[in-house]
């Protein structure tokens, strides 16, 4: 007599996947992405100076992801190649951090619900608008779930103790001298540690740039400049 076979409902099969995929981000280090009033500032703790957790999509798009390196590298490379194909294909102006995001959210809540095991990430997609009020900051879950965030937000394994260090603080009017600080001060009080500039990874996106392209990142050199000590 054959032996029937094991049964998971859908429901715990679900809360499986997303308990696995949530101790995954926790173990990885947060990152913090804030508007400043020439632009929004992407900061992360990353001891390791090429694996980035931060990252130019498009002209006025930034990336940024923590949890499993492999899993975000490859979400960051389709997010390219979706934006070069959009940009050739119709205008670069087409290429939006919405458009972007919808096809993050699918590819997350497809691999989340047929897949084997979840992806173990958390994404930040942030769009440079013209003027300030234009800005747009989207936090993705392993789940696929979106949320649009005004100021700030935060991922990763210290996201709640982040956004707590941050309640209030209306960063889109400061300057990115005031809210680097700000968002290192959140960081190194999240995981009560002192945290030394070759410990971040950060980039901008420059309203103030005449190029197209408005992300650059920030050197040890210039984190220093800004940090006050």
């Amino acid at each position: 007599m054959s032996q029937a076979p094991f049964y998971v409902s859908p429901e715990q099969l679900m809360k499986d996947r997303a308990d696995f995929a949530r101790k995954g981000i926790a173990r990885g280090r947060s990152v913090v992405v804030m508007r400043f009033d020439a632009g929004i500032l992407l900061l992360a703790e990353n001891p390791s100076p090429t694996l980035h957790k931060i990252a130019e999509i498009y002209d006025r798009i930034g990336f940024a992801a923590v949890g499993k390196y492999n899993e975000f590298e490859t979400l960051r490379q389709a997010g390219v190649r979706y934006a070069d194909l959009r940009g050739y294909s119709y205008d670069r102006t087409d290429v939006t951090a919405r458009g972007l995001t919808n096809a993050y959210a699918q590819t997350l809540a497809g691999v989340f619900t047929t897949e084997s095991k979840p992806f173990e990430v958390e994404l930040v997609v942030a769009e440079l608008g013209l003027t300030p009020e234009t800005d747009q900051l989207y936090r993705l879950s392993y789940d696929g779930s979106v949320i649009d965030e005004t100021e700030h937000v935060a991922i990763g394994g210290q996201a709640d103790a982040i956004t707590a260090s941050l309640a209030g603080v209306r960063s889109s009017q400061m300057t990115l001298r005031e809210v680097f600080n700000h968002g290192v001060a959140a960081l190194a009080a999240a995981t009560q540690a002192i945290l030394a500039t070759d410990a971040l990874e950060a980039a901008v996106l420059d309203r103030t740039t005449s190029k197209q392209r408005t992300f650059r990142r920030l050197d040890d050199a210039a984190m220093s400049a800004l940090r006050e000590d």
